[in-house]
């Protein structure tokens, strides 16, 4: 008897499987529902084509490639520059088309506006009116608030003296 309820069940099983496989197959497409070549190619049609997105997607896909081992490193230089050179252009030409196709992007306030003649402790004034990070080597300049206007250490909130240079913190 228990064989039977069991050889009843895995065809009753077996059943459901095969519905659920021949089930895209077998039923009609739903009304309304309009399945693009690009749907049942795998492809989102959501996805940006623009030669921006695709020359960042190139380069994200070739530093994958060479972390998992698929592209040797000269084979990896050519390709970097070639999409570099493209994402690049395709940047530029973004910015070149203005801020009417480009979203606001809301930046938060600081709370020290920037000085106009920001000084790098390694490279001098640098020319960039806004500039908070040298531009030649990524240090923070002497304008940014709360950080020491000689070496850029951040400072404590009531120090009178920098820790790391020694220097006096204005006041």
């Amino acid at each position: 008897m228990s064989s039977v309820l069991e050889l009843a069940a895995g065809l009753a099983l077996a059943a459901v499987a095969v519905f659920f496989v021949l089930r895209p197959i077998i039923t009609p497409p739903v009304p309304g529902r309009h399945t693009t070549a690009a749907e049942l190619e795998g492809e989102d049609p959501e996805d940006d084509f623009s030669p921006r997105s695709v020359a960042l997607r190139a380069l994200k896909e070739i530093e994958f490639d060479r972390a998992t081992g698929k592209l040797s490193d000269v084979d990896y230089d050519e390709l970097k520059a070639k999409y570099t050179v493209a994402a690049l252009a395709a940047l530029r030409a973004d910015s070149a088309a203005g801020p009417a196709d480009t979203p606001a992007i809301s930046r938060p306030r600081t709370v020290t506006p920037p000085v106009a003649h920001a000084a790098c402790p390694t490279h001098g004034v640098r020319p960039e009116a806004d500039a908070r990070f040298c531009s030649a080597c990524g240090r923070r300049l002497s304008t940014a608030g709360g950080f020491c206007a000689k070496c850029g250490t951040a400072l404590e909130p009531d120090a009178r003296f920098c820790a790391a240079c020694g220097r006096r913190v204005a006041a």
